[in-house]
C-alpha cells in the first residue's frame, strides 16, 4: 500500500501539464517552478479569486446596496445550493469525467424529500439520498465497469430522473408540501448569527472536499486517474472504483442539494434544476479545474459558484436587464477561463 501511495503522488505530479492546486499531488515542489510557471500556476489557482474580490469592490462602489449584510446573506443562500451541487461536479471532472444528470437528481431529491417529509427529518433526508445516491452508483458502474461514455450515460440518467420525477407528481400536477415548524424546514429555514443552515453546511462539505483531495490517498488518486487512466491503472491504482466513487458522491450531493432546497422553500417544487448542470460546471471550469481532468481544487470552484452568484446579484441590481444575460456573462466568463487556461498550459510546458 505504501508504495502504490508513493506511485500515485509521483505520477499524479507528472501526468498533469497543468495543475490548479488541488493539493500535493498536482503541484511540483516551489523550488522546482521557473518564474513564469509561478505565476502561470498562481493565475489558474488564484485567478478566479481575484476577480471575484475585483467585481465584488467595484459593485460595492456602484450600488450601495449590494455591499449590505442583507444582500451578502440572500446571496450566499442562493449560492450554496449550486455549490453543493459543484463540489460534487468538481470530483468527476477532476477524474476526467461528467455528469449531466445533477439538475434533475436536484429536483427530485427536493421531491422526494418533500413527500417525505410528512414522517420527519430522517426520511426526509435518507429518502432523497438512497435514491439519488443509486443513480450516481448506476452512472459509475455503467462509466467505470461498462466502458460507457460519461456524456450518454449521464444524459440517460438526466432524461431518467427528470421522468420520474414527473411520474411522482403527476406530470407536475402534485406538489408535496413540507410542515410548517418542522425540523426538516428549520434545516432550511434556520440559521446561526444570521446566516442559514445551508451556508454553513455547504462549508462544512468544501471543508471536507478539500482535505479529502488534499490530504488522502484517495484524492491524489482521482488526480491520478484524471492525468491518466492507463498509467494510473498501470501503478496498480483502483481506478474503476475511484470512478464509481465520485459518481455516487455527485448524485448524493446533488440529491442532498435538493433535499436541504426544498426545506427551503417547505415544498419539492418540479421546476426547478433545469441547466443546473451547466452552471455547475461553469463554476467548476471558472474556478480552474481543468475539464481534461487531472487537475483542479475545490476552494476554485467555490469561488466561481460565488462570481456567478454575484454576477446575478449584480444584474438584479441593474434592474433594466433580465436574468437571461446571466448566461451571456457565464457563457462568456467560461469561454474566457477555457481559453486562458489553455494558454497557461502552453506556456508552462514549453518554459
Amino acid at each position: 500500500m505504501k508504495l502504490t501511495t508513493s506511485l500515485a503522488s509521483r505520477g499524479t505530479r507528472t501526468s498533469s501539464p497543468a495543475p490548479t492546486g488541488g493539493g500535493a499531488a498536482t503541484d511540483r515542489t516551489g523550488a522546482d517552478l521557473s518564474g513564469p510557471e509561478r505565476v502561470a500556476a498562481l493565475l489558474q489557482r488564484q485567478g478566479v479569486l481575484a476577480v471575484l474580490l475585483l467585481v465584488v469592490v467595484i459593485a460595492s462602489f456602484v450600488y450601495p446596496t449590494f455591499a449590505t449584510l442583507d444582500n451578502a446573506r440572500g446571496v450566499t443562500v442562493q449560492a450554496s445550493f449550486l455549490a453543493v451541487v459543484a463540489l460534487g461536479m468538481t470530483l468527476v471532472i477532476i477524474t476526467g469525467g461528467i455528469d449531466l444528470s445533477v439538475g434533475s437528481v436536484f429536483a427530485l431529491g427536493g421531491v422526494l424529500a418533500a413527500w417525505a417529509s410528512q414522517w420527519g427529518i430522517v426520511p426526509a433526508l435518507l429518502v432523497p439520498l438512497v435514491v439519488c445516491g443509486s443513480i450516481g452508483l448506476i452512472n459509475g458502474l455503467l462509466i467505470a465497469r461498462a466502458g460507457m461514455a460519461p456524456f450518454i450515460v449521464t444524459l440517460a440518467s438526466l432524461l431518467g430522473a427528470r421522468g420520474l420525477l414527473l411520474a411522482l407528481t403527476d406530470e407536475g400536477a402534485t406538489t408535496y408540501l413540507v410542515p410548517k415548524d418542522s425540523a426538516f424546514a428549520t434545516l432550511g429555514q434556520g440559521g446561526i448569527a444570521g446566516f442559514g443552515y445551508p451556508i454553513l453546511v455547504a462549508l462544512v462539505l468544501f471543508g471536507v472536499g478539500g482535505l479529502v483531495l488534499q490530504r488522502t490517498s484517495f484524492g491524489q488518486t482521482l488526480f491520478a486517474v484524471g492525468g491518466s487512466s492507463d498509467a494510473a491503472t498501470l501503478m496498480g491504482l483502483p481506478v474503476a472504483r475511484a470512478k464509481v466513487m465520485v459518481y455516487l458522491l455527485s448524485g448524493l450531493l446533488a440529491g442532498f442539494a435538493g433535499a436541504v432546497n426544498a426545506a427551503r422553500l417547505s415544498s419539492g417544487v418540479t421546476i426547478i434544476g433545469t441547466g443546473m448542470e451547466l452552471d455547475a460546471i461553469a463554476a467548476v471550469v471558472i474556478g480552474g479545474t481543468l475539464l481534461v481532468g487531472g487537475a483542479g481544487s475545490v476552494s476554485g470552484t467555490l469561488w466561481g459558484v460565488l462570481l456567478l452568484a454575484v454576477i446575478q446579484n449584480l444584474i438584479n441590481q441593474i434592474g433594466s436587464l433580465n436574468s437571461s444575460y446571466q448566461s451571456v456573462v457565464s457563457g462568456g466568463f467560461l469561454i474566457l477561463v477555457v481559453v486562458t487556461q489553455r494558454y497557461l498550459s502552453r506556456s508552462r510546458s514549453t518554459v
